[in-house]
């Protein structure tokens, strides 16, 4: 590996995983980016227990960190991540799909992580992001689609 960019010279930024990019300070900045917009939006923001912000900082870093090439600290401590099961008490429709998706892309340019990052953690956010709506928008609030 070469001290500069943390990669052979005929090796492809694309086979270096996002963590050896980045590391724990590159998602670190991120995620706090992210969470410090949580409190006052009015969408997001009543999802997120406020006693619990600290802990669901650093639930997602954990996650990003392991799902991008680092050490598994949220697989040892959590299990799978079981996502849509761990999201399905919250009503997520496409508003909350777009409003999370807008918080991410500040937070990344926020945390100015190199473009290569940036893109594909948007990319995978967005696919996410997707997954993971629950509600249709035209049903009850308490009603459970999903």
């Amino acid at each position: 590996m070469s001290p500069v960019g943390g990669r052979c010279d005929n090796q492809r930024v694309s086979d270096v995983s996002i963590y050896d990019r980045i590391g724990e300070e590159g998602f670190e900045r991120f995620v706090k980016a992210f969470y410090r917009r949580i409190p006052e939006d009015d969408i997001l923001g009543p999802m997120y227990p406020a006693h619990d912000l600290v802990g669901a900082e650093e639930r997602l870093r954990d996650f990003l960190i392991f799902r991008f090439g680092g050490p598994g600290r949220y697989i040892e401590q959590r299990g799978h991540p079981r996502l849509r099961m761990r999201h399905a008490r919250f009503a997520v429709d496409k508003a909350a799909r777009d409003r999370w998706m807008e918080l991410m892309t500040a937070a990344l340019e926020e945390a100015e992580l190199p473009e290569d990052a940036s893109k594909e953690l948007r990319e995978f956010f967005d696919g996410v992001a997707t997954f993971l709506i629950n509600r249709d928008p035209s049903a009850s609030p308490f009603q459970f689609h999903g």
